[in-house]
């Protein structure tokens, strides 16, 4: 009998009690807390879902989903030992946690609000989930909108022995400037490793409707209206193309601001954004500063003002030269296969693409517990796409690299 792979999912969540925030954030808070209600519909037709959960919270209020069937009718909110039961049964031996709905409240342009949600969530993990902290990984939340704030809730979660931060897609500044160096140096400084999730940030308080809820309405739009070669087209290229838009930016943003070459021990994990665009990205940011064989550096390009002599044309420029202003001594992706990984899930694109994007740069994860990941099936999915890749390799997407991190073996959640 083969050995059974040793399993580290990079990507579950925590479904958080339904009123966490509504009880445990400061008073003058509790009206703008985020919550969420259960309730029951009639089944629309046989099997359909009956149980369904709304949220509420600025940018998002009206969100809803069906219950998680693939939990054979059990939803594990809160609950660290049903969790593990579920880990054990889909043969995963340990993974990284994220929040759940609270997530669409977490990261907004109100930093009071934004730091108390953080806050609350954080004290509950560490009231409910330290004793499992030797197979669960949470990573905390924290907002960006202040960076003293951040910095303080960096320090206390790692000495509550949080082993990974969780920061926003969308920023409330672009992730290139330096005024995030105290956030980084503190994450580093306390053995942090830096997670941003898919489908986060850029909530304004204002705003009925964020970006990511217009985006899942224009789906449920596609859904509900019949095929048309402009359906069809609008579908691709918010899939192909906007899909893959945030994560691109974030890498290219970190690296163009040197944040890898300044913090050379700090990590970054993209959460559940796949990672087939990766080996494109990563040929794309090397090929921005090389020149490449037969292309000419004395090549000019340009508008010729002809009332100015030709040592003050400010118009014109010899093109390729500015491939040797890169200001870093690595390539963009020396970086990426350094500090950078994608979370994968159900992508063979991406595993495919593992010699171009080195091996560590991806991990896999289950998105449990949602209806959109591999719960309850991820053996078979595993077997089915990594079928035919070495032992080694496997073995690094599959646990090693993310073990490795966030300090788990198989010793280690296996006592």
């Amino acid at each position: 009998m083969a050995e059974k792979d040793f399993i580290v999912s990079a990507d579950g969540h925590v479904l958080e009690p339904t009123d966490l925030f509504l009880t445990r954030l400061p008073k003058h808070l509790r009206d703008r807390a985020v919550w969420e209600e259960d309730f029951v519909v009639e089944p629309q037709y046989e099997g359909a879902a009956t149980v369904f959960r709304m949220l509420h919270t600025p940018g998002f209020d009206g969100w809803t989903v069906s219950r998680y069937r693939q939990t054979s009718g059990r939803t594990p909110e809160g609950d660290p030992e049903m969790i593990l039961e579920d880990l054990d049964a889909d043969g995963i031996d340990a993974q990284v946690m994220y929040p759940n709905l609270s997530l669409f409240g977490l990261y907004s342009d109100d930093h009071e609000l934004s730091m108390a949600h953080a806050r609350v969530y954080n004290d509950y993990i560490i009231e409910r989930f330290t004793p499992y902290f030797s197979r669960l990984a949470p990573a905390a939340p924290i907002p960006l909108t202040d960076i003293d704030d951040a910095v303080a809730e960096i320090e206390r979660v790692a000495a509550a022995g949080f082993r990974g931060i969780l920061l926003p897609a969308i920023p409330p500044r672009p992730y290139h400037t330096s005024d995030y160096d105290r956030v980084w140096a503190a994450a580093q400084a306390n053995g942090q490793h830096v997670f941003i999730h898919t489908a986060t940030g850029g909530v304004k308080v204002g705003d009925p409707e964020a970006t990511t809820l217009k985006t899942v309405l224009g789906v449920v739009d596609e859904v509900n209206t019949p095929m048309t070669p402009k359906l069809a087209s609008r579908r691709m290229v918010t899939q192909c193309i906007y899909g893959a838009f945030v994560p691109q930016q974030i890498i290219i943003d970190l690296i163009a601001g040197g944040i890898p070459e300044r913090f050379p021990d700090l990590h970054f994990l993209l959460v559940e954004f796949n990672a087939m665009w990766l080996p494109a990205l990563m040929g794309a940011m090397d090929k921005a500063w090389t020149t490449g064989i037969g292309q000419d550096r004395d090549w000019w390009l340009g508008m010729w003002d002809k009332s100015l002599p030709a040592d003050q044309q400010t118009k014109m420029a010899r093109l390729f030269t500015i491939n040797e202003n890169w200001p870093y001594p690595l390539l963009p992706s020396d970086y990426v296969k350094r500090q950078f990984h994608v979370s994968f899930q159900d992508d063979p694109v991406a595993v495919a693409s593992r010699h171009i994007t080195g091996v560590s740069t991806l991990v896999w994860g289950a998105d449990y517990p949602h209806a959109e990941g591999t719960f309850r099936q991820s053996q078979q999915l595993i077997a089915q796409q990594f079928a035919g890749v070495p032992a080694d390799e496997r073995a690094a997407m599959l646990g090693g690299t993310l073990g490795a991190l966030m300090g788990f073996t198989p010793a280690s959640v296996r006592a």
